[in-house]
């Protein structure tokens, strides 16, 4: 009896024991949860940080790793430098990161690695003048990338190396409207994973037959051009068929001319050139018939030859015996003498 009741005791005492370990292991968990304070001038609220102020704010922010949307507006950022969002090293489960309007000017190498399921990135409203062919590193499932306003002119011209890389190989929406572009910033599309191109609002004054060629050969991909100032001019012909017979343009039907001045405001689609292509080939056709035609009336002649010898010499004939009646009667008339001899 003793020894079932000391064993009895023993079990319970271990039971406890375990009990006490498990509450302050979930202790644990949960202050480490909530290890981080919301920062200054910041709102948290569930899985979601928005900060919005003025002046300088210090990066990495200290949020919680859970932390699955982030808003930073109105900061001056500056320069995003490598790993720019990811505090001690470790990776953020952010989801979503919106950084419009932080008058950054320069993305570095890898600046948002550690954001490795980031499906969102904006940033739009800013002057972006350095762009680093490895700024998207790390970006394996990005899906929105929203660069409008925000491209000064050396950064749109980095921006193709930036877009080449693999990392974006889930990227199905790119918008860079309003960054006064005169080129399609892309070498091609076979690296990305595009729907939606969004092109307005830009300096765009025609595509070439390069990016014509990349856009029939990316059938999916939905390009937005409206609020461009198209030259509507012949030699321009590709663009305009491509426009009128392909469904590619998402808003073709609000893309307008705006040079020369007498087709602004027309609508491109109802662009109408003679083709230069045509017109050769009708000229070259008409070439060969008149020397097929040439070549007829020679063959006529050599095989009537005889024929028209013979009417030749009729006419030859008949016109000297018409000559030999005029001469006579000439001499006679000049001749009163013979005139007195006839009568």
């Amino acid at each position: 009896m003793e020894s079932n009741r000391t064993g009895r005791v023993g079990f319970l005492a271990h039971t406890l024991k375990r009990f006490h370990l498990t509450v302050v292991f979930l202790c644990l968990c949960v202050l480490s949860a909530h290890s981080y304070e919301c920062p200054d001038g910041c709102v948290c609220e569930d899985s979601s940080v928005i900060c919005v102020g003025i002046g300088e704010i210090k990066l990495p922010l200290e949020v919680s790793s859970r932390t699955q949307n982030l808003t930073l507006q109105g900061y001056t950022l500056a320069n995003l430098t490598e790993r720019a969002f990811s505090p001690n090293g470790t990776n953020m489960e952010l989801r979503a990161l919106s950084l419009r309007r932080n008058n950054i000017h320069v993305i570095e190498s890898c600046a948002f690695c550690g954001l490795h399921g980031l499906q969102t990135l904006d940033l739009s409203l800013n002057y972006l003048t350095i762009l680093s062919p490895e700024a998207f590193l790390g970006l394996g499932d990005l899906l929105n990338l929203f660069l409008n306003n925000t491209l000064m002119a050396s950064g749109a011209a980095q921006l193709p190396s930036a877009l080449s890389t693999h990392s974006l190989r889930k990227l199905y929406r790119l918008e860079l409207a309003g960054n006064g572009l005169k080129t399609v910033p892309l070498h091609g599309f076979g690296n990305l994973d595009l729907t939606t191109l969004v092109l307005a609002n830009n300096t765009l004054e025609t595509l070439d037959k390069t990016n014509i060629s990349n856009f029939e050969a990316f059938k999916k991909i939905r390009v937005y051009l409206s609020t461009n100032p198209f030259r509507c001019e012949c030699e321009h012909k590709e663009f305009y068929r491509w426009l009128k017979n392909s469904s590619q343009c998402a808003d073709a039907s609000g893309v307008f001319c705006a040079h020369p001045d007498e087709k602004k405001g027309s609508l491109v689609e109802k662009m109408v050139c003679k083709s230069s292509d045509l017109d050769a080939v009708s000229y070259v056709f008409l070439g060969i018939v008149l020397a097929l035609i040439g070549v007829v009336f020679l063959m006529v002649l050599y095989l009537n030859r005889r024929g028209i010898k013979k009417w030749l010499n009729n006419i030859r004939e008949a016109c000297r015996d018409q000559m030999e009646v005029y001469h006579y009667r000439y001499e006679q008339d000049s001749d009163p003498r013979l005139a007195n001899v006839a009568v």
